[in-house]
């Protein structure tokens, strides 16, 4: 409602309220005079009374008139209410737009990491290097898969066959050109469809890393253990052990370094639930 519609409203009510106490007035002296002494309060509230509802509807009368002479009320109200509805349609758009964002965050999260871009990664040479001397020396069908990890600083990745993993190792380990004999990483993966060996190896010779993965069978997970060729993987080895219940046979000592002997199940498998749930 605009100012000039305010100030003639209330023109209109202060107007009419003076016209009504000058009438209530006139009123109660025309019934005190014809009225004994003990009726006059009665008559003066009965007076107050209407000429105050008289007044009311006056009021609301006059203001009505107003409204219809300066439809600018309306608008405004109009106005706000299509504000609002634009500020709410802006704030659903801006909510499903984030929503958006983060399933395609979880989407990239979750994907597989190999990635297509379209500039070569300086990698890739040192990648296909080391994939033409294993499949020269262990086989062609020893690696299931090879590819650059962008997600892990383009680091060239090998997914071997279980049943050439540790051939694999062993030559990257051994191999003169190669010379890994460096592990810096070694653990297991809960994939719920399977289970996974990821070891990180370094080349000072080369100055490259290199990823060797290995998928396991999620019901017996078992692996030789690489202790025989590099010391650094005894106890990450006892670690997936431990809390995988992956099996890496020919390890020196495999046992449980975290937790006892006698407790029960893996905890960090995807399914695994407390012996003792008040622990």
């Amino acid at each position: 409602m605009s100012e000039k519609e305010d100030l003639a409203k209330q023109k209109a009510e202060a107007a009419a309220k003076a016209k009504a106490v000058a009438l209530a007035r006139k009123q109660a002296k025309a019934e005190a005079a014809e009225n004994p002494e003990g009726e006059i309060d009665l008559a003066k509230q009965k007076a107050a009374a209407a000429a105050k509802a008289k007044a009311a509807a006056l009021a609301r009368k006059q203001a009505k008139e107003v409204a219809a002479e300066n439809p600018e009320g309306d608008m405004d109200a109009v106005k706000q209410k299509a504000a609002a509805a634009a500020k709410a349609k802006a704030a659903a758009a801006a909510k499903a737009k984030a929503a958006a964002a983060a399933k395609n965050r979880t989407a990239v999260q979750e994907s597989e990491e190999v990635d297509t871009p379209s500039e070569i990664s300086p990698n890739q040479s040192k990648l296909d290097q080391i994939v033409s001397a294993i499949e020269r020396h262990v086989g062609q069908g020893a690696l299931l898969e090879n590819y650059i990890n962008r997600l892990s600083k383009d680091v060239p990745t090998l997914v071997a066959n279980p049943d050439t993993y540790f051939s694999i190792a062993k030559f990257l380990r051994y191999d003169e050109q190669l010379d890994f004999s460096y592990l810096s990483e070694l653990h297991g993966t809960d994939f719920e469809s399977h289970m996974e060996i990821y070891v990180h190896l370094h080349s000072f010779k080369m100055n490259q890393s290199v990823a060797l993965k290995v998928k396991l069978d999620r019901d017996t997970p078992v692996i030789p253990s690489l202790v025989p060729l590099w010391s650094g993987a005894n106890w990450p080895e006892c670690e997936a052990y431990d809390l995988l219940g992956i099996n890496f046979y020919e390890h020196p000592d495999l046992k449980r370094i975290l937790l006892g002997e006698d407790w029960k199940g893996y905890p960090l498998r995807k399914d695994y639930e407390p012996y003792d749930v008040e622990v």
